[in-house]
């Protein structure tokens, strides 16, 4: 292809905007902020779910678990899936599916049903998450909009998290436990209606080769035994022998699964979307981010729990700096700087802004103010994480071709959900270690009740800012992976290599207009 025909090829798969995409992102949003408040809103409400429905302590792991194997499992099959039906229809199925899911949830009489019910809600959130992040991908294709639609879209992928604190709090404090899932309805609904008479997907950019039948068997039981690995090794430990079997499994199921896309002619996950070098840096240094994060949720929400004697909505509202810092670094600083520097230049000193934030948390003592303290973290995990969220959602699916987007937009979501699931056993079995080694050096000297109950609170904070210094780390090597392999320039001004398979198609040329070519 000439020069002046891969221009033209260029130019012309560009078409004019959707002139319903800023309406259509209200409800893509909206939908993006329930799943994402739906991931924390259900640990407000875990005790007394456990309470009315008898739930044993064994067994209560399973409402967090059942939901994240379904979502974790599934998120690649789901991307695939809004390839292949368009992302519109899945989008609208996954919302209509989530909200019967949250309905049988709030209204379960028993484990079993709240244990199919949150399965199901992962389910449709696999097929929800992906189809929401590639219609942005698709509809957004001017470099400073898109900036735009995704700060708001970072902004409420890494608050809402915080936000469910908040809502789950006041739901389960002052309604009952059963609302954290009927708050999902209207949310579903609305979300459906408006996509269902707004949204306007391109035609041009499905995928309509068969499914590829033994990548998704393989890449669900592999991702499956993986994050059930990880939930195993917080409760059973690391040496657990079901453990260890879940680990292998899933590295023979994940190298099966390499192998397998490799050879087939349409394979579920295209090997040029992970082998491009900036996709691959991003997944690798978000997924490391969450990690961090995910440990920095738990940690906080105990502390300000059970070490300070919040109530549940008192600790919601404490989190509040940090939502407010993830929405000024996402649409203010991310947004203004995105089109004028390059995505390296705002995803690694924002991941370094949070790893200071992080650092001043290992001071935490059990009368550490919130104000001197944990406020000023709070801002800035906040500040640093909005800042590099939204630059690494937009790249992840940047210089991808359309009928690639959804597997695309699946990665991310994948790279953050093994990466909570990752964060959660490892951030949580550091604690664990570090509190009891504590607790058995001081608990000889603890004459009466009261000093051996503040031996044990002194021994929960050395756990936490144990496992806090672990997570500091964690986000000083994102840092160093989003400057050492994203390399792209800023949008508009340097070709982003494309992740084409060889095959001489002018991909590459097309990508020379500021964001994917359509």
């Amino acid at each position: 292809m000439s020069e002046t025909a891969s221009k033209a090829a260029g130019t012309s798969a560009v078409p004019d905007p959707d002139p319903g995409r800023w309406k259509a992102l209200v409800f893509i949003a909206l939908a993006q902020l329930m799943v994402v408040l739906d991931a924390t809103i259900v640990n407000i409400a875990l005790p007394s779910a456990q309470e009315d429905l008898g739930i044993s302590d064994g067994n209560r792991q399973w409402v967090v678990t059942a939901y994240a194997l379904a979502f974790g499992g599934l998120l690649l099959f789901g991307g695939r899936i809004a390839d292949l039906w368009g992302r519109k229809r899945a989008f609208v199925v996954g919302l209509a599916g989530f909200a019967v899911a949250s309905a049988l949830g709030g209204a379960a009489t028993n484990e079993a049903m709240m244990f199919g019910a949150r399965a199901l809600q992962g389910v449709f959130g696999a097929l929800l998450a992906p189809a929401a992040l590639s219609l942005l991908a698709v509809m957004f294709t001017d470099a400073k909009e898109r900036a735009k639609a995704f700060g708001i879209y970072g902004a409420i992928a890494g608050g809402g998290g915080a936000v469910g604190l908040i809502l789950g709090g006041f739901l389960t404090e002052y309604l009952d436990w059963r609302w954290t899932f009927y708050v999902n309805i209207p949310f579903a609904v609305v979300a459906a209606i408006g996509a269902w008479l707004v949204i306007r997907e391109p035609a041009s950019g499905r995928n309509r080769s068969p499914l590829d039948i033994p990548g998704v068997v393989l890449s669900t039981l592999g991702l499956v035994a993986l994050v059930y690995g990880f939930t195993r090794a917080e409760s059973e430990g690391w040496g657990d022998s079901v453990t260890v079997a879940m680990f292998v499994a899933s590295a023979a199921l994940l190298i099966a699964f390499v192998a397998v896309e490799a050879r087939v002619k349409s394979p579920l996950l295209p090997l040029r979307v992970l082998t491009e070098r900036n996709r691959g840096g991003i997944y690798l240094s978000l997924g490391l981010a969450v990690i961090g994060m995910f440990g920095l949720f738990l940690f906080l929400t105990y502390y300000l729990q059970i070490v300070r004697g919040y109530s549940p909505v008192r600790t919601g509202f404490a989190f509040l700096p940090m939502i407010v810092g993830m929405i000024v670094g996402s649409t203010q600083i991310g947004t203004r700087l995105m089109t004028r520097v390059a995505p390296r230049l705002l995803m690694g000193p924002g991941f370094l802004v949070a790893a200071v934030g992080m650092l001043l948390l290992t001071q935490m003592k059990i009368d550490s103010s919130y104000t001197a303290l944990l406020l000023p973290a709070m801002l800035l995990l906040g500040l640093g994480m909005g800042t590099a969220f939204m630059p690494a959602m937009s790249l992840a699916t940047q210089g991808v071709e359309p009928r690639d987007s959804g597997v695309a937009s699946a990665m991310v979501n994948t790279s953050q959900q093994v990466g909570g699931a990752i964060g959660t056993a490892l951030l949580n079995t550091i604690a664990a270690s570090a509190t009891t080694s504590y607790v058995a050096d001081h608990i000889g000297g603890a004459g009466s009740r009261p000093e051996a109950q503040l031996v044990q609170l002194r021994g929960m904070v050395e756990g936490y800012t144990s496992a806090i210094w672990f997570a500091v780390g964690i986000l000083g090597a994102a840092a160093l992976i989003a400057f050492g392999m994203v390399n792209a320039g800023r949008p508009g001004t340097t070709t982003v290599t494309s992740s084409g398979d060889g095959d001489g198609d002018g991909v590459e040329d097309q990508l020379k207009v500021p964001v994917i070519a359509h």
